[in-house]
């Protein structure tokens, strides 16, 4: 009994996300990054000189909706330091190709560089989780 009870919720859980999915809506992604201690401002200007160009050439093309970027107002006790919000047109455009090797070649002609820079944004932090957002409708 308790299988059937939890085969009956997983299929109402992947009919309720098939009918979002399905949905011709915009999506947004929320990317979390935990930078370790002291290496910030590090963090940010190899996202801003090396990976944010490349997420406007998205945007630009069309991939992208929108890009925001924030980083916490006060210390946190221990949760990120870094979070970038991506709006996708719809789901169909979050999972279409990238072409994101073939932008970063484009921009980056020393790709031998970008490629260690990109390694070493990644080398120095915590953490790292995407969550997909789903809008909260208040009752009218």
């Amino acid at each position: 009994m308790k299988k059937l009870v939890t085969l009956g919720a997983a299929v109402s859980i992947l009919a309720a996300a098939s009918a979002v999915i399905a949905q011709e809506v915009p999506i947004q992604i929320a990317y979390y990054y935990k930078v370790r201690w002291g290496f910030q401002q590090e963090f940010e200007r190899l996202f801003l000189k090396n990976h944010y160009p490349v997420l406007m050439e998205m945007k630009q093309r069309g991939r992208v909706q929108d890009v925001k970027l924030f980083r916490p107002t006060y210390h946190l006790k221990d949760d990120w330091t870094f979070l970038v919000v991506i709006t996708y047109p719809t789901w169909a455009a979050l999972g279409s190709p990238s072409d994101e090797e073939a932008i970063t070649k484009r921009l980056y002609p020393d790709y031998d560089r970008f490629q260690k820079e990109e390694q070493r944004r990644f080398e120095i932090l915590d953490s790292h989780w995407d969550i997909p957002l789903t809008p909260v409708v208040p009752p009218k």
